[in-house]
């Protein structure tokens, strides 16, 4: 079940930007067997640590059927609804995702932390309790991109696809189960260790229900951890799979674009 899709690049286009201006991604796919189906892409702006409510689907995109051969297009998305946003959360850090399905199935995950600040030195040192969003400026930061991939069903044919178990479907044994005493201390710390492993293996998506802090800290090594129960990252310069870079080096095409359009020009 080997990946018939490789993101060669995406190119965060604007960025910097101010926080109301348009989201625009140049995405370089490559497909290695013809796609009878749709691609689709989707662009989520995280709004909040404390609940996936906040979450906003800024935009999503069909692409397809898609024949084999190198293809780009510009997906570009309007900024998020600033009265879905909780208010303490506007001014600060954030997360942007990129995800890719086929046939209702995500394949790839890739995240960007985002940073949003006053451009006017002012107000960074004297916030309003209300921020000021025309003052606000948005900066992606592209050197700590994350990029996780998930095997699916490509074809009919293919064997289903597994989900990852997770530690809540988990049935332990009674020998399994450490003993209460002062000598099984050190080992019941190592067993831990390993049960939050486990834990934040589990497939899920970022996990929205830690403190803000906390979450944006670790929402992104979260998806790299993902792959220990059925997800695989990828070493982006080494694999020969999934390779994403955002420089401006100029991509040689192997085959005719299938569209240089935006996703508004599109027509599925």
């Amino acid at each position: 079940m080997a990946s018939r899709v490789n993101i060669v690049q995406v190119q965060i286009l604007d960025n910097p930007a101010m926080f109301t201006d348009k989201f625009k991604l140049e995405i370089t796919f490559e497909v290695f067997e013809h796609l009878p189906h749709d691609l689709e892409w989707e662009l989520v702006y995280v709004g909040s640590g404390t609940s996936r409510d906040f979450d906003q689907v800024l935009d999503s995109a069909l692409v397809g059927p898609i024949p084999e051969g190198r293809h780009k297009f510009v997906f570009d998305a309007e900024h998020p609804d600033i009265s879905k946003i909780p208010a303490d959360d506007i001014v600060g850090v954030s997360v942007l995702l990129l995800r890719c399905k086929y046939n209702d199935q995500e394949f790839i995950n890739l995240g960007w932390f985002v940073a949003n600040e006053y451009t006017d030195e002012e107000l960074k040192e004297n916030p309003p309790a209300q921020p000021r969003v025309d003052k606000l400026s948005r900066k992606v930061e592209t050197e700590d991109l994350r990029v996780t991939t998930f095997p699916i069903k490509w074809t009919d044919e293919e064997p289903a696809v597994e989900p990852a178990e997770s530690e809540a479907d988990r049935v332990f044994a009674e020998e399994d189960l450490m003993p209460l005493n002062d000598e099984g201390q050190e080992e019941d710390e190592d067993e831990e260790d390993d049960d939050n492993e486990m834990e934040a293996a589990t497939g899920e998506d970022i996990d929205l229900n830690e403190s803000f802090n906390e979450r944006m800290a670790n929402a992104l090594d979260d998806l790299n951890q993902k792959q220990e129960e059925g997800s695989n990252d990828v070493e982006m310069d080494d694999e020969p799979g999934v390779q994403i870079s955002n420089t401006d080096a100029k991509i040689a095409d192997i085959a005719a674009p299938l569209s240089d359009k935006t996703n508004e020009e599109m027509i599925h």
